[in-house]
């Protein structure tokens, strides 16, 4: 017996309002229409051309944004609107996330091995655990010059030579990277050890101070200043990776 509540011909019928213009197809109205279709939906795609039509749309609707889906009569909303109607989830912008650092770290240590073995013929050797750390550092300082000013503003929240030195949280990231580059090519030592046990030693006194003792609930800087990671073990590690690589070529 089929249920007369959700006939099967509205359920799996969905109309799509979406900006399509020369010199501009919304991005989102694209992704509401792959969702649709991969939940089975067949998709009434029409198209807002002018910015004209598209704003007298919104203002019909009395809506703020598209795309608009609607599905049996009723307008469900926007991208996240629909997903949540297809029972989906939907990333809070603000919600704090470990999935840079983990991403970054994985992808970091595959390169190094790759590395590692392109030169020696074996996946885990010493030389491929100091490229891991080398090429983190360099990464890390990547993401950090992406923005040097969110990077610092964000860094002033806790770095312990920063906030007395405000230059400092200018430089980090450019020494960070060079000693990173550096300990990738084995070469003058003399300066990247030093900036390597420096900058890690100041680091993790600062996290280890912030979160530990002051027990305060802040946003790491280590992938950049707009980041949502927390300040906690993770970025702690970061400063330990690097005064252990620094510890590991002094002592090699």
């Amino acid at each position: 017996m089929s249920d007369l509540s959700n006939p099967p011909t509205l359920a799996k019928q969905a109309v799509l309002y979406r900006m399509v213009m020369p010199d501009h197809v919304c991005p989102w109205g694209l992704k509401a229409r792959d969702l649709l279709q991969r939940q089975g939906y067949a998709v009434d795609d029409r198209h807002l051309t002018t910015r004209a039509e598209t704003d007298a749309f919104k203002a019909h609707h009395q809506v703020a944004t598209t795309p608009q889906t609607f599905i049996g009569g009723k307008r469900i909303g926007g991208y996240d609107d629909l997903r949540r109607y297809l029972g989906k989830k939907v990333t809070d912008p603000n919600a704090v996330s470990y999935r840079p650092v983990i991403v970054l770290f994985t992808m970091t240590a595959l390169a190094a091995l790759a590395a590692g073995y392109s030169v020696t013929g074996q996946l885990f050797t010493a030389l491929a655990a100091q490229w891991f750390i080398a090429f983190s550092m360099v990464v890390l300082a990547l993401l950090k010059l992406q923005n040097v000013e969110t990077f610092s503003a964000m860094f002033l929240n806790y770095d312990l030579l920063a906030r007395r030195w405000v230059p400092y949280s200018y430089v980090y990231p450019y020494a960070e990277g060079i000693a990173g580059v550096l300990m990738i090519a084995g070469a003058v030592k003399w300066l990247s050890i030093p900036i390597a046990l420096f900058i890690g030693t100041i680091g993790a006194v600062s996290v280890f101070k912030a979160v530990y003792i002051d027990r305060r609930e802040l946003k790491c800087a280590c992938v950049g200043g707009s980041s949502n990671v927390p300040l906690g073990f993770v970025s702690l590690t970061e400063n330990l990776m690097m005064i252990a690589m620094a510890l590991w070529m002094l002592w090699m």
